[in-house]
């Protein structure tokens, strides 16, 4: 993962190269050979996330810049064509969902167990790694899990947006008796009150600024949507509101925007000894509640990317505890004028929730 370079020559690989702000174009790109424990799989589906629209629109998320070109995309499933002479796990033909960050397995994290926090991760399209959006990619064997037959290849690319839910649900030890609040009804708090439900909470509210999305939420199980407005002001009179439509103790909040907003709005809602998880990243700094928090012993937790999550993500589709095909609204075949369109559609919002390409 995140070898190869860019070459000439007629029926190419082909990938969506990151080239410059608002500058995607489908280039030829070079795989390396295959390695013993590798294997190189043919993509089929791939779906945009926002740090994939936030490197096209900025060339940086978070504290990673682009600095030269780079294969976009990390949300993906695919076909087997080739296997490493050392691989036993997989053969020629199989459906797999691809985990997309390799560890270095031998730093105090790998070995504690939390690969996520790996210092030397490789990841699909944090530069300068390579990414996914292209018509074959060389990966290791052991980041790539077989398919149930009833899940599809696009419910498979779908694995990776849920493990940040299941991750959340993990880390913030959600379970039968765990009354949820989330807060922002974008993909990934969609995902993360999907993967509350499977957990077995009982009650899940969400929150949103946009009705649409509320809607969206609603349709996909949430108990009950609250439509609140930006204003910093408002956090108090929404919290009443949260505390009155859940009827109970709000146990769990995950804060899936992180926002001063949202933040605040988490910590104050939550009962005293509960837990706040931080899921989205919208703020770099925040000025929240903290001291009144504290002296409830609200706990803050961070989560970053996902551990061991595609086996669980995949026996919940497998299963049909999640379903995540409606999240996906628009797609896209892979043509230079489609990979344009399909990042427009995804950067502006309105109706769309996952947009996925095809190849």
């Amino acid at each position: 993962m995140g070898k190869g370079g860019q070459s000439g020559g007629e029926d190419e690989n082909m990938a969506a190269w990151l080239m410059g702000i608002n500058t995607l174009k489908i280039l030829p790109f070079k795989l390396p050979p295959l390695s013993p424990h590798e294997v190189r799989v043919r993509m089929k589906a791939v779906g945009i996330c926002g740090s994939d629209v936030h490197y096209l629109k900025t060339m940086r998320c978070a504290g990673f810049v682009v600095k030269e070109p780079m294969v976009i995309g990390h949300e993906c499933a695919g076909v087997v064509e080739e296997v490493g002479a050392e691989v036993k796990s997989l053969a020629i033909g199989d459906r797999i969902a691809l985990e997309p960050g390799i560890s270095c397995w031998r730093c105090n994290h790998c070995k504690g167990g939390r690969y996520n926090l790996c210092p030397d991760m490789k990841f699909f399209a944090t530069p300068p790694v390579h990414g996914s959006l292209a018509n074959q990619i060389v990966h290791p064997a052991d980041l790539c899990f077989k398919l149930p037959d009833n899940v599809s290849l696009e419910e498979g690319a779908m694995c990776e947006p849920l493990s940040v839910g299941v991750h959340a649900c993990r880390r913030a030890v959600v379970g039968p008796e765990t009354n949820v609040l989330i807060m922002g009804a974008g993909p990934i708090g969609l995902v993360t009150m999907l993967a509350a439900r499977a957990f077995g909470a009982p009650r899940i509210i969400i929150v949103d600024v946009n009705d649409y999305r509320l809607s969206v939420a609603k349709s996909l199980g949430a108990d009950d949507c609250i439509e609140v407005s930006t204003n910093i002001q408002d956090v108090d009179e929404d919290v009443i509101k949260i505390q009155n439509v859940m009827g109970a103790d709000v146990d769990v909040t995950f804060d899936c925007a992180g926002f001063n907003k949202t933040m605040s709005t988490a910590l104050n809602a939550t009962r005293a000894g509960g837990k706040v998880c931080l899921v989205g990243m919208g703020h770099n700094e925040m000025t929240v509640p903290l001291t009144p928090a504290a002296a409830r012993e609200v706990d803050i937790i961070g989560i970053f990317r996902y551990k061991d999550t595609w086996p669980l993500c995949l026996e919940f589709l497998r299963s049909g505890k999640i379903d995540v095909k409606p999240l996906i609204t628009h797609r896209f075949g892979f043509s230079q004028k489609e990979v344009e369109e399909a990042f427009e559609v995804s950067a502006s919002g309105g109706t769309a929730i996952k947009v996925m390409f095809n190849l």
